[in-house]
């Protein structure tokens, strides 16, 4: 299959698909490259191969190592643990797993959740935090309007509530994800070329059954729970830096609150898939931050 795993990493060389178990879960990475170690996570709805065209550029400074977090893509898909507080604690085993004392880290859209609560949860094992566009949950999450105002050009992020109702998603979609996913690419997109059919049909494979879209629903499922959690997080002392298009207001209003040093960069002309617009600027603004 060309949108396998195994296929996919053909196109990547010097990196290589690997699984792990850990915190009783089966995980899918992909690493390459030599230096310091440097964890990604994709969000919804892509996975590791969200980030296929900065890796190679970044292996040539550092070990990157792209992980399917807790339910996505090749990773396993259980019936719980998706707050992500427990997502962190998977990414935790991992690193030690994987012989590191400390690891930079970052991830984009619900990665970037993940990274925020590895940080702040394992601060220990953090040499630096990256965010990509979407700030963590917590109690502003409850102003996002959802009722279109007239004459307002913002999107309203509708998919951020269905996601979050239990088994009708997968009961309407499972077979027909890649209208999901033709929709959230085309509108949250300046350059629509930067996300290719090729590059869809490998999400659409990864998300288009009933356990892909449980799974990475039961990520937004846990929201109320990350916000609860959000609220007794201490304030993080290792460098942040935090990049953002679409949602650069999101991280400039959020981050402070939980950063004593912060660096916030935003990214013009681009929407929120950074990844696949702005590749250039995000190498950049990643190697000036990590050096």
């Amino acid at each position: 299959m060309q949108y396998s795993d195994d296929e996919l990493i053909k196109s990547l060389p010097g990196f290589q698909n690997h699984y792990l178990e850990v915190n009783g879960i089966n995980l899918h990475y992909v690493e390459g490259g030599e230096g310091q170690p440097l964890v990604l996570f994709p969000g919804w709805p892509e996975t590791w191969w969200a980030y296929h065209k900065i890796m190679p550029v970044l292996a040539a400074n550092y070990h990157v190592i792209v992980v399917d977090i807790r339910g996505m893509g090749s990773s396993e898909k259980p019936t719980a643990g998706y707050d992500k507080k427990s997502m962190a604690k998977d990414i935790c085993e991992l690193v030690k797993k994987l012989g590191y004392e400390k690891v930079n880290i970052g991830g984009h859209d619900i990665g970037a959740h993940v990274a925020f609560s590895f940080a702040v949860n394992f601060p220990e094992l953090t040499s630096k935090l990256i965010i990509l566009d979407t700030p963590h949950p917590d109690p502003q999450m409850y102003q996002l309007p959802m009722v279109p105002i007239l004459g307002a050009s913002y999107v309203y992020p509708w998919w951020l509530a269905f996601n979050q109702i239990k088994e009708l998603p997968e009961q309407l979609l499972a077979g027909r994800m890649f209208i999901v996913l033709d929709w959230i690419f085309k509108t949250l997109l300046e350059d629509q070329t930067s996300i290719s059919e090729f590059d869809k049909a490998v999400y659409a494979f990864a998300y288009d059954s009933n356990a892909g879209i449980r799974a990475s629903n039961a990520w937004y499922q846990a929201f109320p729970q990350d916000i609860e959690d959000s609220k007794s997080y201490q304030k993080l002392d290792m460098p942040v830096l935090a990049i953002g298009a679409s949602g650069y207001e999101l991280l400039k209003n959020s981050l402070p609150g939980y950063a004593t040093n912060l660096k916030l960069v935003k990214v013009e002309d681009s929407g929120h898939f950074m990844l696949a617009e702005k590749p250039e600027e995000l190498v950049n603004a990643i190697r000036d931050f990590l050096n």
